[in-house]
């Protein structure tokens, strides 16, 4: 079958399962493009034969059951790196890219880097990646999302200390010594529960809640933990960057400047949300301020 034909063929399977037809168009030719190997001139030209379909169309079956097209290769496309991704793990998304971005903008050369909440660990090995000289860490609580972290640093050849760690159960100062950082960067949970039902099922039903959800009555709750203990973990004039949800950007500035960082900054993402914020702390606070 000409690759033209598959494509029409896979698209109409998907937009049958419900996915929006500009969503569908760009999952058929996602999906023909990594199964076959073709390049998307050769799909959209109808330039090469595929003589076997039923992969094609079985994968696109999955996809419209509600299965994230990264699940079904096993494997997600993130910057210039492939990493392996499974339900244990959050889909690294564009957002995020567009945050390791803006961090390169700000700190062209860090010396050490935290990053709270790894995941696939796709912040700290695109991090290190670009900045081959920083040591960097990276910690999370599941053992699950650990190994593919460390699995992804070893096919990217990054080098990364790895630590498993629950952020909101206990100080993390105590656990690194003297160990600080010029940047500190995370990703975390900020879906409210009552969010839920306007997400996408296939995020739902094949995405770890525990990297997604925090409680209604405590949106801010990763980010409070996070950014009093950044106070102690950074370095002077060190940067803390986070990943964030819209609904709460002036809340969470509010809470950075009451806690005595500088230079706040919001920047909105491609779709003009206000999805990231930075800040800066100039002189570390001491063990006992409260």
């Amino acid at each position: 079958m000409f690759t033209t034909d598959i494509l029409r063929q896979i698209k109409h399977i998907l937009i049958q399962g419900g996915i929006e037809q500009g969503e569908a168009s760009a999952l058929a030719l996602m999906l023909i493009e990594e199964t076959t190997g073709l390049s998307r001139t050769q799909i959209l030209t109808a330039s090469a034969d595929i003589p076997d379909t039923s992969l094609l169309l079985y994968r696109a079956g999955t996809i419209a059951s509600g299965t994230p097209i990264q699940h079904i290769l096993g494997y997600a496309r993130f910057m210039d790196m492939q990493l392996m991704v499974s339900p244990s793990v959050l889909i690294p998304r564009p957002e995020t890219e567009e945050l390791i971005r803006w961090v390169l903008e700000t700190e062209p050369a860090p010396r050490s880097i935290l990053d709270i909440g790894t995941g696939s660990g796709c912040i700290a090995i695109a991090l290190k990646r670009a900045l081959p000289q920083a040591h960097v860490t990276a910690l999370d609580i599941s053992p699950e999302a650990l190994a593919i972290a460390r699995e992804n640093a070893r096919t990217n050849n990054a080098d990364i200390d790895f630590i498993q760690h629950d952020i909101l159960s206990a100080k993390f100062l105590p656990i690194m010594g003297e160990v600080r950082w010029g940047l500190i960067i995370s990703n975390p949970p900020y879906i409210c529960h009552s969010e839920a039902d306007e997400m996408d099922k296939n995020v739902l039903d094949h995405e770890p809640h525990l990297a997604l959800f925090v409680p209604d009555d405590d949106p801010l709750l990763f980010y409070r933990a996070i950014a009093t203990q950044a106070l102690h973990l950074l370095t002077p004039g060190g940067h803390l960057f986070f990943e964030i949800n819209r609904r709460f950007a002036s809340e969470l500035q509010s809470l950075l400047l009451s806690l005595g960082y500088s230079d706040i900054t919001l920047r909105t993402d491609q779709f003009a949300n206000t999805r990231m914020i930075k800040a800066q702390i100039v002189n570390r606070k001491s063990s006992n301020s409260k």
